[in-house]
């Protein structure tokens, strides 16, 4: 048997619908792998920004394809995902910062709460289509996640600190150097070399790297 546990590092936004397919599959995997999963909020538009990526969609070729790819992967992996051609122009039009502030500002002080807020957040996003800029909407979120009123409403105050700000930015910067371009990027360390997995479709590939 292999001593220790391999840390996994998962980088997501939840704007990012295969981030949310990877995450769930990861939180399955983490009951059966030797492995520590740590979530590690990103935004997803800095990294793309960075790296000079455009979103998938703008090739309509490619739009038409994810959208069948998403359904099938949501089907595959039972995640309550629904995609359609709007959902393209929602990720472009609504501001999804604050809501990962508040996901940081929970990762930095309350990581317990990270796994049922994140999945909170994708849920709201993506099966129920709701816009998660709105303050009141991000609360709702974070109450459904098993969250104190005044818990939430301290971790909202946060989003407004420098230290969340600068912890998002970090977290983001960090990505990049290890490669990524878009999300979710996955990155394991294998005798001590960092290695970047992208998309949620490398996880069985992952899982045989690490020896499982």
């Amino acid at each position: 048997t292999r001593m220790g546990r391999t840390l996994v590092e998962l980088f997501y936004d939840v704007v990012s619908p295969y981030s949310w397919l990877g995450f769930e599959v990861l939180c399955r995997y983490q009951h059966v792998w030797n492995i520590d999963l740590r979530f590690r909020p990103a935004f997803l538009a800095g990294v793309m920004q960075a790296t000079g990526n455009k979103p998938p969609a703008m090739l309509p070729k490619r739009g038409e394809y994810m959208l069948k790819d998403i359904k099938r992967m949501a089907e595959y992996y039972q995640v309550p995902l629904q995609a359609s051609k709007d959902d393209f122009q929602r990720i472009l039009s609504i501001s999804n910062l604050g809501a990962m502030r508040f996901i940081t500002a929970a990762a930095m002080t309350e990581p317990q709460y990270l796994e049922p807020l994140s999945r909170e957040f994708w849920i709201s996003f993506w099966s129920q289509h709701e816009d998660i800029s709105q303050t009141e909407k991000i609360l709702a979120i974070a109450r459904q996640a098993g969250l104190s009123p005044e818990l939430a409403q301290k971790l909202l105050e946060m989003t407004s600190s420098p230290t969340v700000k600068n912890q998002l930015k970090e977290t983001t910067e960090e990505a990049i150097k290890y490669g990524a371009f878009g999300m979710p990027a996955i990155v394991v360390r294998v005798n001590g070399e960092p290695q970047l997995f992208f998309g949620s479709d490398r996880v069985e590939l992952l899982g045989s790297i690490i020896g499982e």
